[in-house]
């Protein structure tokens, strides 16, 4: 009986714990602030980001990504087996200034919540594969961001499926 008792246990404490792992995202607290801008623009946009944003372990700061002459890496995902992002990092290099923290921010974060592949090579837009110039998409942030939202492929999803107005303005 003591058995049976203590396997139910385990059992249900291990329930509750992987539910609990599921719904926790670990967020560096430097990039807490340009998340929640983002999922902010999200709401504009009717976008639904919540169990997109429970699918990934964690959005990180680390100092691991390529910082080189003609290799340089400041911000990736990385995916799991099943080929689905599990994890959003930005280098530390982008923390010098923070406009290019911010840009580099937008740019991971709309690979995961708004499933971009990069549109360009180099375009100065937030979702250029190479901006030429992080400062010039600073200074021209709000048409910016509503070109990234507003071409997103999830955005065009929402469009065709009459979700929302294709002439809705913000």
């Amino acid at each position: 009986m003591k058995n049976r008792l203590l396997k139910l246990f385990l059992c249900l404490f291990g329930m509750v714990y992987g539910l609990n792992a599921q719904n926790s995202v670990n967020v560096d607290g430097r990039l807490q602030p340009i998340l929640n801008e983002f999922l902010e623009q999200c709401n504009l946009y009717h976008i639904d980001y919540h169990s997109k944003l429970f699918q990934l372990q964690g959005i990180d700061i680390v100092n691991n990504l390529p910082l080189e002459e003609h290799n340089t890496v400041l911000g990736m995902v990385s995916r799991d087996n099943s080929g689905n992002i599990d994890n959003i990092y930005i280098s530390w290099a982008a923390l010098l200034d923070n406009e290019i923290l911010k840009v580099v921010a937008f740019h991971e974060f709309a690979h995961h919540f708004l499933d971009y592949k990069h549109t360009c090579n180099d375009c100065n837009e937030i979702m250029a594969e190479t901006n030429t110039s992080y400062f010039n998409i600073a200074r021209n942030w709000d048409e910016q961001v509503q070109q990234l939202f507003m071409t997103s492929p999830v955005y065009m999803s929402l469009q065709k499926d009459g979700s929302i107005s294709p002439t809705h303005s913000f």
